[in-house]
């Protein structure tokens, strides 16, 4: 009987948790009129024109082209940081390590309000305003703190031994590092590029501020969709759904490695 209720439960949580995907994807089949004059679960005349104005229209796909371009520079610079940050952790114990592994969760912590204005200054002094390497850059503010605290932890599961072993075979610390040591990791890796992944994908307030037209996100992109005629609800909702999809994709792949992240209290 508790195992029914437990079931129970569960489908009725996750169908909660769907309905607002489902509502989102009804509305990108529907026209502004029906959006905005009737109330039906399902669209009375499916239509792909919002999907086909996303596909079409360059200040719309160039949002999503935009937004992989940084996300994926984050990704990779925020991972080549911190995993000899990790490392370095994990493995040795140096005057002030704690303290230091502190103020960088703090970075994490802190509101990307607060670097906005200091970022867009910078940026503008040296050239880098409106790129997508300051995005990337500034995002890596927050992403490196969170994959070196999500590493440490895996990197401290493998034993030490593994490291003297492969010296005294004749490995060099690079070959080591990349040839034993990262495979070990795997999953920890993949992780954190999740996380780092998503953070910089819906991250809204440092893409809009740093980016006006040559890097501008798809998230930005979504804010301004007011024209003469009103809000256009129908295209906004095709938009939500297609920047839904990059994140389910990664999420499916690397699913195995978020459970053993849990497992490993690290997530």
């Amino acid at each position: 009987m508790r195992i029914k209720t437990s079931a129970i439960v569960m489908t009725l949580y996750l169908l909660f948790l769907l309905v607002p995907i489902y509502w989102l994807i009804t509305m990108s089949l529907k026209t502004n009129t029906e959006i905005t004059s009737t109330f039906s679960l399902f669209p009375q005349s499916i239509t792909f024109r919002n999907y086909g104005v996303i596909l079409t229209d360059p200040s719309w796909y160039m949002g999503y082209v935009n937004s992989m371009i940084y996300v994926t520079m984050n990704v990779v610079i925020s991972l080549t940081v911190a995993l000899p940050a990790a490392y370095a952790f994990s493995r040795y114990n140096f005057m002030g390590d704690k303290h230091l592994f502190f103020w960088l969760l703090t970075n994490r912590m802190a509101p990307p309000a607060v670097f906005a204005l200091p970022f867009f200054q910078l940026y503008s002094s040296v050239g880098l305003f409106d790129t997508h390497i300051a995005i990337a850059l500034a995002h890596t503010l927050f992403n490196v703190p969170l994959a070196v605290w999500i590493l440490e932890g895996f990197m401290r599961g493998v034993p030490k031994e593994i490291d003297e072993t492969a010296y005294i075979d004749g490995y060099s610390f690079g070959r080591f590092f990349i040839k034993i040591f990262m495979p070990l990791i795997a999953s920890g890796i993949g992780v954190a590029a999740f996380f780092a992944f998503m953070f910089s994908w819906v991250e809204l307030l440092l893409s809009r501020t740093l980016a006006t037209v040559n890097a501008k996100s798809i998230a930005a992109t979504m804010t301004r969709t007011v024209s003469a005629s009103g809000m256009d609800w129908g295209v906004l909702a095709a938009a939500g759904v297609l920047t839904i999809v990059p994140g389910a994709l990664v999420i499916y792949f690397v699913r195995n490695y978020i459970a053993k992240g849990f497992a490993l209290g690290r997530v």
